[in-house]
């Protein structure tokens, strides 16, 4: 079970939707066009768009698996003294002396530019739970962090 914000869900949904009602039809198509146009074993448009539909048909089941296996989460039943799904935390890295801020979110929200870790990641597992001013210790590949918790935020 993963457990996603609801902005996230909604998005997941409409990109299941535009492929169901827009990108298959068009790929269908695409496909019964150039398998006309003859000998399919020399046609590299029909190997192409035949490509295409496949890529098409795994994306749509794998978005339906997440959506099948998601529930969107209520921030308002989250604690708002430790860290936990949604949460932004701040935290100094002891080796290093240097503050970062991320939020905590779903595998299939994180986004490292938008400051986005998943709790399933070194950090984000090390991090969850946490209260601020405790000390998270998280196995990276680079060796074990020390973070200290700053503030928690929603």
């Amino acid at each position: 079970m993963e457990y996603l914000s609801k902005k996230r869900y909604d998005e997941i949904a409409a990109e299941l939707n535009h492929l169901i009602s827009v990108v298959y039809p068009e790929v269908r198509e695409q496909v019964a066009e150039t398998s006309a146009q003859g000998d399919r074993s020399e046609n590299a448009g029909y190997r192409e768009a035949r490509r295409r539909q496949a890529k098409t048909i795994s994306r749509i089941r794998f978005l339906q698996k997440v959506l099948d296996n998601s529930r969107v989460i209520d921030p308002e039943a989250l604690p708002k003294d430790r860290v936990c799904l949604l949460s932004k935390v701040e935290f100094t890295n002891l080796s290093t002396n240097i503050r970062m801020k991320f939020e905590i979110v779903s595998p299939h929200e994180m986004n490292l530019e938008a400051g986005k870790i998943s709790l399933k990641s070194p950090i984000g597992a090390a991090l969850m739970g946490k209260k601020v001013g405790e000390i998270a210790e998280a196995q990276t590949p680079s060796g074990i962090l020390r973070l200290r918790i700053e503030s928690i935020s929603f």
